[in-house]
């Protein structure tokens, strides 16, 4: 199976289990100041897993990439070890647990429709104290104890030793899958993640059970890759394997994986994909943060090669070999090779111009070290190597590491704090320690801000800001078109919003003399306004008269949520009480995110009173006023103040007739009916004690409203039945799917009958507009999908009835069912009783369960027994009794020349077996070859 259909059966397998397929987050998530590159697949939802964000999906599904550079030293030395790697992964915020995360691992591994991997070739291991997941290892797989280990907080919970040694926060156990290959040490090839405690302090009892529980699952896919293609390493897999062999070929050598050769080739490998993805994203060499990375991995590949012999650029010609062979998943590779090569190749050029010369002085350390007989490289050497030839320390430390030296970290980095301490005392002299945001902030103090009266006015250029930093500059004009990175522009005097306060900054342009700025953004820094945007068209120079222009359409929008967000304040308490104060909120057009304080979550009788009093102050068209007074005066007034908020003195107070007082900076309307309409989208948990609503106004809502009009009446069409009876009927659907498997795994047997589904339309009011779309909330959860998805997760189910339906009428045409009944059309051969049979619509549980009971039955026997499933599948089951395995006889060897007739393969232990078949049209020559087989395996015996 090659590497890009088994990244694609991964993601196929989940979304059949209901989750969103999610591309690939950025290799380097600026958005994420805590991490340089993507470390996890997990990374991208840290905001769902929170709660933090609207969840539009509860169950997710990617293969992500990443970069980790933890393990470097082992990268090319070990058969597993990446810097760069594409992560599987399947993640479930608040919906599934553990059993459905273990059972779905080793479905996808182990089924022949997916993975295939043979059963006994795995081991699992759990923590020491997860009774919960062993009991599922064990009752839902089957798996004996002997293959399920426990391992301490320091192997099985994540974060490592979190239990003990911290830190506080989200935390849980985990379990891991093993391979066990024909040679070598068993490999971890899957980890599943728990998430289901807070800790809290030090130990005992310092883990708290939290409330929503999640899942979060890792797999390498270079390391499955290995598992299935059956490679030594996963650098001989098919999309890693060119590029080693494009390396070998740039290198005029021949690839040997004993070598050092070969090992070099490996890390060679590795670093330039790392190196080709990261700089693709425009990460370039550099002296700080992910830029150093990059650097470093590029020089670390440049010594590589140095030591075969190169001594020019030969990295960037691999560059359309990475991008050639990731070209299915990332084909915007394709688009950047020139660009990607061109920095690669400079980057080498000017290693290449000192490594000679570095590395000399190396060896002439060395040499002095062996001589004084010392074994720790300094500290204050390395650094000074680094500042004159570029030798990276890691590259220091790690040819350091092949004569057995120690490396002086502590002396390199107080060598190089010294360093640039002096430097720093050189440019303060020189050039001043202050940035361009600082130096107009001692300019002009303050941005004067119109925008409470007005969303156009007149103002003048007082400072353009162009690159980023540390390496953003003041410049007197700026005249690039089309420039990437966004230039930062401050006024005297705007009409633009800046984010705070959670209301996101305001977009429009600023109109000059013959040229146009388009605002993307308006931040706020101290006193400052920043517009950040790009020059269109023209030359634009400071000290420029300017028009500013806010998009009045989308301010319109936001003030409209910003307002819903004060009325929504006073409708929370009204119905939950004084404590439901704001704990932080988020305002964008028309929409917006409220958290509040709530021990529990608010019920649907209560969030329908709440939508139902926003509403109510929306039409009663009171008055949105505003004004600057003194902070006593506000309190006095009855201003809501939240607890642990400093507030500036005067304060501007907004009022809304005379519910609402509220201290606030953001921009609002004038009367509450010009909010038009307000939907709540959703109401879910944050972190313990703080609720999340999410809402619309204005179109958004309407437009949702509609949504949910057509959503229901669907819904209602699908199930015959009026729209006050969905949830009633969708319950009954379920039910039916439930009873038909039940009959079904049953041989048959007639159960309860189903409730009918869809078969009147009963008369009555029309339900009102809350009515449904309560309707649909509620039907959504018990089908465990978002209300807008109901129509098509009813419409899957009502296909899944249909299907039962035809199986199990099937198996009704064919008779009762039994072991018993299977023994009245057995045969002997050579005394044992040999059961060679089809059953129509017998899935293959109950089929083992019909083998076992004629074993129970009889002395000696086989039995093979088939079933069609669909018009393109054959499912077989076949068994023998231990008498039969003592005499080297296997259901396996039985099985397979059987499935191969009906176009499948398949196998497993000896005492019974599994196989499937994609003709069902051959099944008659299939069982007439199970016969033969398993009389000539009788008597060879």
């Amino acid at each position: 199976m090659k590497t890009d259909e088994l990244r694609e059966r991964y993601l196929a397998f989940f979304e059949t289990k209901g989750h969103k397929r999610v591309p690939s987050d950025v290799l380097v998530p600026t958005w994420d100041p805590s991490v340089l590159f993507t470390p996890a697949g997990m990374n991208q939802f840290k905001d769902h897993f929170l709660g933090k964000v609207k969840l539009e999906f509860t169950r997710a599904t990617s293969c992500q990439k990443c970069l980790r550079t933890g393990d470097i030293d082992n990268v090319g030395r070990t058969a597993y070890h990446h810097t760069f790697f594409e992560m599987l992964g399947n993640f479930s915020f608040g919906d599934y647990f553990k059993r459905d995360a273990i059972n779905w691992a080793w479905e996808f591994l182990t089924d022949k429709k997916w993975l295939g991997i043979e059963p006994s070739r795995l081991t699992v291991t759990v923590y020491t104290d997860d009774d919960e997941a062993a009991g599922i290892w064990a009752k839902d797989v089957g798996l004996s104890v002997d293959r399920i280990e426990r391992c301490g907080e320091d192997e099985n919970f994540w974060p490592a030793n979190a239990p003990s040694q911290g830190p506080d926060g989200v935390c849980g156990p985990c379990s891991e899958i093993y391979f066990h290959p024909d040679q070598g040490n068993p490999v971890e090839i899957w980890n599943l993640v728990f998430t289901q405690f807070n800790r809290v302090g030090e130990p005992p009892d310092n883990l708290r059970l939290l409330p929503s529980k999640n899942i979060d699952t890792g797999m390498s896919l270079e390391r499955i890759a290995t598992t299935v293609q059956g490679v030594p390493t996963n650098y001989h897999i098919d999309n890693l394997m060119p590029i080693v062999l494009a390396a070998a070929e740039v290198c005029g050598i021949k690839y040997e994986y004993e070598s050092d050769n070969g090992r070099r080739l490996r890390r060679i490998t590795d670093h330039v994909r790392a190196c080709t993805f990261a700089v693709h994203e425009n990460v370039y060499p550099g002296a700080n943060k992910e830029k150093y990375v990059v650097k470093r991995l590029l020089r670390r590949a440049v010594l590589d090669g140095h030591q075969m012999g190169m001594r020019q650029p030969f990295l960037n010609k691999l560059v359309s070999v990475v991008a050639d062979v990731m070209k299915r998943p990332y084909p915007e590779l394709l688009e950047t090779v020139k660009r990607v090569s061109g920095v690669i190749e400079k980057e080498e050029a000017n290693f290449f111009g000192t490594i000679d010369a570095g590395l000399n002085h190396i060896d002439r350390v060395f040499d002095q070290m062996l001589r004084e007989n010392r074994v720790t490289v300094d500290g204050a050497v390395a650094a000074e190597l680094y500042q004159t030839y570029g030798v990276p320390p890691e590259l220091f430390e790690s040819l350091a590491a092949e004569h057995n030296l120690a490396f002086d970290w502590q002396g390199y980095e107080q060598a190089m704090e010294e360093h640039g301490e002096a430097s720093g005392k050189v440019q303060h002299a020189v050039m001043g320690t202050r940035g361009p945001i600082d130096s107009l902030k001692q300019a002009l103090h303050t941005t004067e801000f119109l925008g409470y009266e007005t969303t156009e006015a007149e103002a003048t250029i007082k400072g353009i800001i162009a690159g980023t930093a540390p390496n953003d500059h003041l410049c007197d004009k700026m005249k690039e078109i089309g420039h990437k990175n966004p230039v930062r522009v401050v006024l005297d005097r705007t009409p633009f919003y800046g984010e705070s306060g959670g209301q996101v900054g305001d977009t429009g342009k600023l109109v000059g003399d013959g040229f146009e700025f388009a605002v993307t953004d308006t931040q706020k820094d101290g006193g400052l306004v920043i517009h950040a945007g790009h020059l269109v068209r023209g030359v634009m120079r400071e000290g420029a008269k300017v028009k500013a222009v806010v998009d009045s359409q989308r301010r319109a929008g936001i003030r409209r949520a910003h307002s819903a967000t004060h009325i929504l304040h006073y409708a929370l308490q009204k119905n939950l009480g004084s404590h439901a104060q704001q704990q932080g909120s988020k305002v964008d057009e028309d929409w917006l995110r409220f958290d509040f304080t709530n021990l529990s979550p608010v019920s649907g009788e209560q969030l329908a009173a709440i939508s139902a009093d926003v509403a109510q102050q929306v039409a009663a068209s009171s008055p949105v006023k505003w004004e600057i007074l003194p902070l006593a005066d506000a309190r006095k007034q009855g201003a809501m103040m939240l607890f642990g908020e400093k507030y500036p003195d005067p304060v501007r107070m907004i009022s809304m007739g005379a519910f609402s007082k509220e201290l606030c900076g953001g921009t609002h309307l004038t009367n509450t009916r010009e909010v038009e309409q307000f939907e709540v989208l959703s109401e879910e948990g944050v972190s313990a004690g703080t609720r999340r609503i999410i809402a619309l106004t204005g179109a958004k809502a309407a437009q949702h409203r509609r949504d949910i009009e057509a959503a229901i009446e669907k819904v209602a069409k699908l199930l015959g039945v009026a729209a006050s009876e969905v949830t009633d009927a969708a319950g009954v659907l379920a039910g039916k799917v439930r009873e038909l498997r039940k009959q079904i795994a049953g041989g048959g047997a007639a159960l309860a009958k189903p409730q009918a589904v869809g078969q009147k339309v009963k008369s009555g009011t029309k339900p009102t507009y809350d009515e449904m779309k309560q309707a649909l909330l509620e039907t959504g959860r018990l089908l465990s999908v978002a209300p807008l998805d109901v129509p098509r997760r009813l419409a899957a189910i009502q296909a899944d009835v249909a299907a039962l339906e035809k199986q199990l009428a099937e198996r009704s045409a064919a008779g009762p069912l039994s072991g018993e009944r299977l023994l009245e059309s057995a045969e002997e051969v050579g005394g044992v009783t040999v059961i060679v049979s089809e059953v129509p619509g017998v899935e293959a549980n109950l089929m083992r369960q019909l083998i076992d009971q004629v074993r129970g039955r009889t002395s000696s026997s086989a039995v093979l027994l088939a079933s069609r499933q669909d018009d393109d599948k054959v499912t077989l089951v076949a068994g023998i009794s231990k008498d039969l395995q003592a005499r080297k006889l296997s259901a396996g060897d039985w099985i397979r020349p059987v499935a191969a007739a009906v176009g499948g393969g398949g196998g497993g232990r000896p005492d019974m077996a599994q196989a499937g078949g994609k003709v069902p049209a051959k099944l008659p020559e299939a069982l007439q070859i199970a016969r033969e087989t398993i009389q000539k395996m009788i008597s060879k015996a």
